[in-house]
């Protein structure tokens, strides 16, 4: 994806008229922008930041059916959530894998509640299972996790979901739909809708960011997917509109390996606030989260309250031997749930469903909110099949259950570089030409300078922030780190873009600015 030839694509198609523009870039909007372009419909899709930038990059990592939504009695979600698992893994084995998640039981009770719980979360995933649950006893238990707190502990609990890099996912459909034909822009904002003379919305105008050039474009239809911000876009159509987004804040903290001393991973079914903690283990260190707490005011970047790493600090500190302390964190993120609730009636966050909600206004914009990253090809299918139930679209049927997100089947156990699909081998012939080009950019990272300008010349970053945050996760892993190698990511970058070193300059400075509400 080279984002000047799609500016210059756009700008050629502004008397023409798109079937589909879809605002919002994460997840959500990524799929259904990948659906409606292998239907054959002529889409656009418009991302204010970077592709994946709030809520799509900062999940848990997992692809699962939800063992506490099956706790809640919302089999509905945990049985569609479970076969687009299966679907998942099968399309995008590149960026996917099975992991192996043990619940640490100790009573007898929990240690009937969790085996009969598991054994219907198997039964419920069907032909798509990863594989069935058991219970093991306290010596398995503690040879699986060396680093698990022995104290009363009866035994474990036994199962398998999926885990995934999100960032890398979201880049990888923006890949496949614009190999489609789909146009696909980053930094472009929509700041407005048009409407025709009946008063049905038929355009949107947009605004490329680095620019400022401010341009109308024209759609059959417009979907509003644009998570926590789906309010803002409702009432460029309706400003009386009551909000349909509830949301919530989710954190993580990430940590060294050590920390757990597994490749298993830690389900703690019941934290003190009544939500799930997990410790999973990811490229090489430790995620540990999440927190559930309602937020009035959204951002795109928002930042980790001390009491929400506190309280997994010191949850995770009832379980491990080695306890974590504040220092050891290598990264806090935070992430928004852009949850579908009806503020008439208040519940708490964790106990609002994750499922989605569709919504068609009377000028027909359309709007999906809620839902989850493990089903966001579900929620993308849905919403193409409303548009066209509704008359505003031909029916086309869906192709995306078995659509193949890389049709590399030569991705060898062991190289890192499997995360590219079928372009991985890009990479190689980039250092092949140069060995130099094939050396590490830091000592902390896996990650090499053919990487970074392969990452320039095919994935559309325009700020220093992208590759080390999306592109690449370093920000994630390691943010102190990550900003030690900020200066010759600039540098590849401004080579590859051919920008200035005053660009290089404040670049670093804004991209240092940012790690500090990492750490």
């Amino acid at each position: 994806m080279d984002r000047k030839i799609l500016l210059s694509e756009l700008f050629k198609q502004l008397s023409t008229e798109w079937d589909i523009i879809v605002i919002g870039g994460g997840a959500t909007g990524l799929g259904i922008a990948l659906d409606a372009t292998s239907r054959g419909y002529k889409t656009l899709l418009l991302e204010q930041s970077d592709f994946a930038k709030a809520t799509s990059s900062r999940s848990t990592k997992l692809v699962h059916g939800g063992v506490r939504y099956l706790a809640q009695g919302d089999l509905l979600l945990v049985v569609e959530a479970l076969h687009e698992r299966g679907l998942i893994l099968k399309n995008a084995p590149h960026l996917t894998s099975d992991q192996e998640f043990v619940i640490p039981i100790y009573t007898l009770w929990d240690a009937v509640l969790y085996t009969v719980g598991l054994k219907f979360y198997d039964i419920l995933a069907g032909r798509l299972s990863l594989g069935k649950s058991y219970f093991i006893n306290h010596i398995k238990t503690i040879n699986r996790f060396p680093s698990l707190n022995p104290k009363g502990l009866k035994g474990g609990v036994v199962y398998h979901d999926g885990q995934f890099d999100d960032a890398r996912m979201a880049i990888s459909l923006a890949k496949a739909c614009a190999d489609r034909g789909g146009v696909l822009l980053n930094y472009f904002r929509v700041t407005g809708l048009l409407k025709n003379e009946n008063g049905k919305i038929n355009g949107v105008i947009g605004k490329d960011v680095n620019t400022g050039i401010e341009i109308n474009l024209n759609a059959r239809l417009i979907i509003n997917a644009t998570g926590v911000f789906a309010d803002d876009v409702i009432r460029m159509d309706n400003p009386a509109s009551k909000p349909y987004i509830r949301p919530s804040q989710g954190v993580h903290i990430v940590l060294d390996k050590s920390f757990l001393n597994s490749d298993s991973a830690i389900m703690i079914p019941k934290t003190d606030d009544g939500r799930v903690l997990f410790a999973i283990p990811w490229y090489d260190k430790v995620v540990v989260g999440t927190t559930d707490t309602p937020l009035d005011k959204i951002s795109l970047e928002p930042v980790a309250l001390e009491s929400e790493i506190n309280f997994i600090l010191q949850t995770a500190q009832k379980y491990l031997v080695k306890p974590p302390k504040r220092e050891d964190i290598l990264c806090v993120f935070a992430g928004l749930r852009p949850l579908a609730a009806n503020i008439d009636k208040p519940l708490a966050t964790k106990e609002i469903s994750r499922r989605h909600k569709i919504i068609l206004s009377k000028s027909q914009l359309l709007t999906i909110t809620g839902g989850k990253w493990t089903t966001y090809r579900l929620m993308a299918e849905e919403v193409i099949n409303r548009a066209i139930k509704e008359g505003i679209l031909e029916k086309r049927s869906c192709v995306t259950s078995t659509l193949k997100l890389s049709e590399s089947d030569k991705s060898i156990p062991g190289n890192r570089l499997h995360i590219y699909g079928d372009q991985s081998e890009e990479i190689e012939q980039i250092i092949e030409k140069n060995p130099e080009m094939g050396k590490t950019l830091s000592e902390h990272f896996p990650y090499t300078k053919a990487e970074i300008i392969w990452i320039c010349r095919n994935e559309m970053p325009l700020e220093i922030e992208d590759i080390l945050a999306r592109r690449t996760r370093a920000l994630l892993l390691n943010a102190r780190a990550s900003s030690e190698i900020a200066p010759e990511i600039a540098k590849i970058m401004a080579k590859e873009l051919g920008l200035d070193e005053k660009w290089q300059e404040e670049q670093v400075k804004i991209y240092n600015q940012l790690v500090v509400s990492y750490l």
